[in-house]
């Protein structure tokens, strides 16, 4: 049998959890197996829980803190996790983002957090986390707003966009809302910071099918790339990934509407909301 993975308690509060509900399960005599058929839940999530990659819902971690004899320990933790708005894969990236002086973004499913109403990410905060409360998810939206003083700097950041077709024709919420984040990305891209760009369904694959994709460069230090999905993200530092991200990245402007042609394709999509059906209420 191979020997357990090493963990690191200080890296997150997830991992930290996890340390602590692995030397609690060995303590008290417990394969994962085991401890997972007392909860129920399967073998697999006991180990995503101690290796810090998932956190478990209230109530199995309510279970586990009783079959541990935790005397509540877990419970705090998991209060801790929980209050913590923004996740721990998250955070690093956000420190960078913090002090880029460029940013290069390709979103493929929603509008990037930098340039969101509050109401557009309500919406897809709510449906991304539908065990939450509704606390919880307004520390969310909350710390995203906060993210972008960013862009009301003295000195922003110049902050490049490509959107997906799919980010303006997938209704985000009602109609309301998609009119009020189209309308707010069009002004944004009137500043002199802000430049968007559409890539059209029609323009068939591309270099990054796989999730968005952010580039961060800085004044003083090597870039760094983001890929991004729902759920999860991965910080890339590596100098030549980062540079095969870089020239996908190329690619993608090379595909995209030219910005003036972009922009007049968000007012169309703009007047749809205004005219036709879409999910939602007015």
């Amino acid at each position: 049998m191979p020997a357990p993975k090493e963990l690191d308690p200080s890296a997150s509060l997830p991992a930290l959890y996890g340390v602590k509900l692995r030397k609690l399960r060995v303590r008290a005599g417990f394969t994962q197996r085991g401890l997972g058929d007392l909860i129920p839940v399967a073998h697999s999530r006991i180990a995503q829980f101690e290796l810090g990659k998932e956190t478990p819902p209230e109530d199995v971690n309510t279970r586990l803190d009783e079959i541990l004899e935790a005397d509540g320990d877990l419970v705090d933790l998991w209060t801790h996790i929980k209050r913590t708005p923004i996740p721990d894969w998250a955070r690093k990236f956000v420190a960078y983002e913090a002090r880029a002086n460029k940013m290069l973004k390709y979103m493929a499913h929603a509008v990037p957090g930098l340039l969101q109403t509050e109401s557009y990410a309500r919406a897809l905060l709510r449906i991304s986390r539908p065990r939450d409360t509704e606390a919880e998810v307004e520390a969310l939206v909350a710390a995203r707003l906060e993210r972008q003083a960013i862009l009301r700097r003295s000195a922003p950041p110049l902050l490049w966009c490509i959107l997906d077709e799919a980010v303006i024709r997938r209704p985000v919420g009602c109609r309301a809302v998609m009119r009020e984040q189209l309308a707010h990305v069009l002004a944004l891209a009137e500043t002199p910071d802000v430049v968007v760009q559409v890539l059209p369904f029609d323009q068939g694959e591309h270099p990054v099918m796989g999730g968005s994709l952010t580039l961060l460069g800085f004044e003083r230090g090597p870039d760094v790339a983001y890929i991004e999905s729902s759920h999860s993200g991965e910080l890339v530092e590596v100098p030549d990934a980062v540079a095969a991200y870089a020239l996908a990245y190329d690619l993608l402007q090379a595909q995209a509407l030219p910005p003036g042609k972009s922009l007049s394709f968000v007012r169309s999509a703009l007047e749809e909301f205004h005219t036709c059906g879409s999910r939602g209420s007015t």
